[in-house]
């Protein structure tokens, strides 16, 4: 089952990884935060006592089986720069700004927060790198999935065909209205692809982020990959979403970690 529960704290783990690493996409369940971020927030900058976060946070390693002191997580900028983390972020040091994250250090634990915005985890099993990218429309627009699949080619060799990617939970095309500015970049960037992802009803436009990811991935030369299709907008119950809750709302968190 791709749901599971450990110490209260329920999270989605996809089917399409292999047992070689540990990954988990959060839900809101199971923290010490309360309204509007109840529980598990994992998000330092929405307002919440960062006391808490880091008690949030502290359940999540746990819960995964992972120190948290194998942290390494950047500042998300909605860009395509890619973070090769060698070794856990010493915590006196600020993270870096990128919005993708790479390992092949067993010692190290890849850590990312979303409210609405996509979460792509990867994993190259021959090469034993695993990575998490980050990817809104601006980034998804910018070419982030594509990036991360260049990064792992020229950091580890890695081939496309034996890449494994996740499509996490992030909000649906049928909450994800957008105006005409990002319509006409999408429809450029996409071309023949654009009617894919790009629905429109009753006169609004509306943005498909999953199979905007999954066509770049495709034509990048992956193969392996798995949609969630869990919509953060029509299932409050277990994510926050920045556009249904009005921006009054806190985080969910995604970690990796090779086993």
């Amino acid at each position: 089952m791709p749901f599971q529960e450990t110490n209260g704290l329920r999270y989605y783990s996809f089917d399409i990884f292999s047992k070689a690493v540990k990954q988990a996409v959060f839900t809101r369940h199971g923290g010490v935060s309360p309204t509007p971020w109840h529980s598990l927030n994992l998000g330092g900058s929405v307002g919440d006592d960062p006391a808490r976060v880091a008690q949030n946070r502290l359940r999540v390693f746990n819960a995964l089986g992972s120190d948290p002191a194998s942290i390494h997580d950047v500042w998300l900028v909605h860009g395509t720069d890619i973070v090769y983390a060698d070794a856990p972020r010493p915590l006196e040091q600020p993270s870096a700004k990128a919005d993708i994250l790479f390992t092949d250090n067993p010692a190290v634990s890849l850590y990312m927060r979303f409210g609405d915005c996509v979460p792509i985890l990867f994993h190259d099993p021959k090469k034993k790198v695993i990575g998490i990218a980050h990817a809104g429309w601006l980034g998804t627009l910018r070419g982030v999935a594509q990036a991360a699949v260049d990064g792992m080619r020229s950091r580890y060799g890695c081939k496309p065909e034996d890449i494994v990617a996740g499509i996490g939970p992030s909000i649906g095309v049928d909450h994800y209205e957008v105006g005409a500015d990002v319509i006409t970049q999408f429809q450029e960037k996409y071309s023949e692809d654009a009617d894919q992802i790009l629905q429109t009803r009753n006169g609004s436009t509306y943005l498909d982020l999953w199979t905007a990811n999954a066509i770049q991935l495709q034509k990048a030369g992956v193969e392996q990959i798995q949609v969630s299709s869990l919509c953060t907008a029509c299932n409050l119950g277990d994510w926050f979403s920045h556009r249904a809750e009005q921006g009054k709302t806190g985080r969910f968190g995604a970690i990796m970690a090779i086993a």
